[in-house]
């Protein structure tokens, strides 16, 4: 589950500039909709996998390859050709170009939850309300069914999820006498204890991330972003955003968090030596400490996530995919049994079992899930603490409808506070300014 997430975690993932600008002008002023969007039973979707046919799913997400295997046995006359077009980034830029140049358009794509309101408003996606799958309310986690929605319509059907938790080096806690944080005030406290006592050791990491800066709006309560359509809000000095730049500044400030980046050589070597003692970040993460900081072994327990509150238990989704089907794909009966297969039900399971946190009800809440014991934690039952989190997500976040764009300007606005005087509040502001021009440069009503 590594490779997946990471666009998301370095908030860099952006459409080509050009790219990125038909996606936004298609959804602003595109009078071609590419025909009704269809009406396809139940029945339909059993006589399509009846009959067979080829389908091309673009994707990266590497347990879809075992879904794949299982579909076709199960579906001896489907042939599913799935596709890597790139990660995030890459693959939406392969896939908004195909959109317009008309060809080449896969049936069914991997999109994450930042970046579905942007295909979903330029009118590149199937609505899946004719196709039965408002019936699956319910099917999923809170965080991941709100994030396939856009504008009340449902267009795509959750992978994955990434609800928060908190990774921490309890040998390196107990080092020290550090106590476990359960508010983001204590958190801030363990820093500077954690820092005094060793000036090598850093709470955590951080040159600036618009995902994670973004997840921990949202679990402060913020809702920066206010879609309607094409009329859009920023708010990114709203009370959660408020919240986020005061307690972050600190940690900032004092120079309690070390100056390296996600993902990078340096990153997973301070995960490993324990100079890189938390982790606050999506439910997805235990497959790549096992993979990438392997020497850690032991040393590293899962905690809910500090709250603003003391006594919440409020969390925020931190990445995550879903699967939709672009409007110029050729089997969408086929392509729906496929994604309802993938996501729900066996397929669901094959995915847990090869190590994705689920977004499905039936599979997060299961004893066997949730009773699993890590040895990379210790023997810790980790899932118990990821799971709670997934019921904690607090309801009501939007992104924006050019989320991957505002994503990919965020190191030149915000992360400047991570390099020169200037604040994460200013930072925030200086972001806002920037996707509100965007915005309009590209058809938007902004406010």
């Amino acid at each position: 589950m590594t490779i997946n997430r990471r666009a998301f975690l370095r908030g860099t993932a952006a459409l080509g500039t050009a790219a990125a600008a038909a996606a936004a002008l298609a959804a602003c002023g595109s009078d071609d909709d590419s025909g009704d969007n269809p009406t396809v039973s139940a029945n339909d979707v059993d006589a399509a996998l009846a009959a067979g046919g080829t389908l091309t799913v673009w994707a990266w997400e590497t347990t879809l390859k075992q879904v794949v295997t299982a579909f076709q046995a199960k579906y001896p006359k489907v042939t599913v050709n799935l596709v890597n077009a790139g990660t995030g980034d890459k693959q939406y830029t392969a896939l908004q170009n195909a959109i317009s140049a008309g060809s080449g358009v896969p049936d069914l794509a991997q999109i994450e939850y930042y970046a579905l309101p942007q295909f979903a408003l330029g009118k590149s996606l199937v609505d899946l309300s004719g196709f039965g799958a408002n019936s699956l309310d319910g099917t999923f986690t809170p965080g991941p069914w709100a994030s396939v929605k856009s504008g009340g319509v449902t267009y795509g059907l959750p992978m994955d999820s990434g609800p928060m938790a908190l990774f921490y080096n309890k040998e390196v806690f107990d080092k020290h006498g550090i106590a476990v944080p359960a508010t983001w005030d204590e958190y801030v406290a363990a820093a500077k204890k954690l820092h005094a006592a060793d000036p090598k050791a850093y709470i955590t990491s951080d040159t600036g991330d618009a995902g994670f800066t973004t997840s921990m709006i949202w679990q402060a309560g913020g809702k920066p972003f206010q879609v309607d359509g094409t009329n859009v809000k920023i708010n990114l000095a709203d009370d959660g955003s408020t919240k986020f730049a005061n307690l972050w500044q600190q940690l900032v400030t004092d120079k309690l968090v070390a100056p390296i980046s996600g993902w990078s050589d340096a990153w997973y070597k301070g995960l490993g030596d324990g100079t890189i003692a938390t982790l606050v970040i999506g439910a997805w993460m235990p497959a790549n400490l096992e993979s990438g900081v392997a020497a850690a072994k032991g040393k590293w327990r899962v905690a809910p996530m500090p709250q603003w509150t003391a006594g919440g238990a409020a969390t925020a989704e931190n990445g995550g995919s879903s699967l939709a089907i672009p409007k110029l794909g050729k089997n969408n009966a086929l392509a729906y049994g496929f994604m309802k297969y993938a996501t729900t039900g066996e397929g669901a399971q094959i995915r847990v079992d090869n190590g994705a946190f689920p977004a499905t009800t039936e599979q997060v809440n299961a004893d066997a899930f949730k009773n699993k014991e890590f040895p990379y934690f210790g023997g810790q039952k980790v899932n118990e603490v990821l799971a709670q989190a997934a019921s904690g997500v607090v309801t009501g976040w939007s992104y924006l409808p050019f989320q991957v764009y505002a994503n990919s300007i965020f190191n030149d606005t915000v992360g400047k506070a991570y390099v020169s005087n200037t604040t994460l509040a200013d930072g925030l502001k200086a972001w806002q300014d920037a996707s509100v021009k965007y915005g309009k440069e590209q058809g938007f009503t902004v406010n």
